[in-house]
């Protein structure tokens, strides 16, 4: 590939993964071509890594792993058949990349950044830790919100031809529980089957919903016992952590919506929090008696990060009907869900409502 059409390609793998916005800054732009760039040259076939001798076996026994998950994703979820998720790259850190969201300090609605290829998202990333924070200080010096957290992998919507530039596997999620690895592995499939280019809730959800779905059937027809058990453990963890955070979501959005001064919602703002907090206490010292999983987004609770859990779970319930309302048809399915997709978001949610009646 001539050096200018490999520019323009990972331009576009920056601007697809959401890392590379429509401001004019020069360092941000090379930032994330560099990140992709280091991550995809780390990248060897997963084959090479079985085949070599200095793999630790433990790391061979996840990649084997991997290739049925790969295989099951095909077969029994009809996702993308590719290169995708067949090669792996040790990035020595413990992120692909970092996130940066913000919201106003009386709101839970996220900033956007807008840029081509994909529209508007709700993130800015960062493959330097240091580089995020920085940004979310100056976030804050505008009196927004920000969070700052790390994303074990993202997708590039498979829109790059080859197998070199193909999202690899990585260190950041490879060891990961089975139940974990596969749920997350199709979710990132699933952002290349279905893609709305304003409309991260849209994206998100989706693949969530099909993250759900596939977790469960790839649980139920090829895991051990173990593997279920320990996913079950998780999930039920997850369940509490979405009930507990949804309802302190709920009840800070009316709050905000209020009439009340805005020096009452923020002395309610810090009463709920607290209490949010108790409850995050109360758990651990319970049902989640030694799992810490969840300190760090408790710790460093605020609106940005509630907004963040929105954007993956908000609109699950809808596309879970849907996916009923097609007879579990998975075809039939994704070619809706394209389909609405490719509305205007005003139209797109109006036929999701209407596609999912229940």
């Amino acid at each position: 590939m001539k050096s200018g059409a490999l520019i323009r390609a990972v331009l576009l793998s920056a601007a697809v993964s959401g890392l590379a916005t429509g401001c004019s800054s020069v360092g941000y732009y090379a930032q994330s071509i560099g990140g992709h760039l280091n991550l995809l040259a780390a990248a060897r076939p997963v084959p090479e890594w079985l085949a070599d001798p200095a793999t630790p076996d433990k790391l061979k026994a996840r990649l084997e792993l991997t290739r049925q998950i790969r295989d099951f994703a095909v077969t029994e979820l009809d996702l993308p058949d590719n290169a995708s998720y067949r090669r792996y790259a040790d990035l020595q850190r413990a992120a692909a990349v970092w996130n940066v969201v913000a919201a106003p300090e009386l709101g839970l609605t996220l900033e956007t950044w807008c840029f081509p290829v994909v529209g508007c998202v709700a993130y800015r990333g960062y493959y330097a830790r240091e580089e995020a924070d920085a940004y979310a200080e100056q976030l804050r010096a505008r009196g927004l919100e920000a969070w700052v957290y790390g994303v074990p992998a993202y997708s590039t919507l498979g829109k790059l031809p080859g197998a070199y530039f193909a999202d690899p596997l990585l260190n950041t999620f490879v060891h990961y529980p089975d139940g974990e690895l596969a749920r997350l592995i199709f979710h990132e499939l699933s952002h290349q089957v279905a893609y709305a280019s304003d409309d991260t809730v849209f994206n998100e959800s989706f693949a969530t919903a099909v993250e759900r779905l596939g977790s469960a059937r790839w649980l139920s027809r090829r895991a051990g016992d173990a593997a279920r058990r320990e996913f079950a453990a998780f999930e039920s963890r997850r369940a509490d952590f979405r009930a507990l955070t949804g309802r302190y979501r709920d009840r800070l959005q009316a709050l905000y919506a209020g009439a009340a001064p805005d020096s009452d919602k923020r002395r309610g703002k810090t009463e709920l929090l607290a209490q949010l907090r108790a409850e995050h206490a109360a758990l651990k010292a319970g049902a989640w008696q030694g799992y810490s999983g969840y300190d760090g987004w408790f710790a460093q609770v605020n609106n940005a990060s509630f907004g963040v859990l929105a954007a993956y779970n908000e609109l699950v319930p809808q596309f879970e009907q849907l996916l009923e309302s097609q007879g579990g048809d998975l075809p039939r399915f994704y070619a809706e869900v394209r389909r609405l997709a490719a509305l205007p978001m005003a139209e797109r949610r109006q036929g999701l409502l209407r596609a999912s009646p229940h």
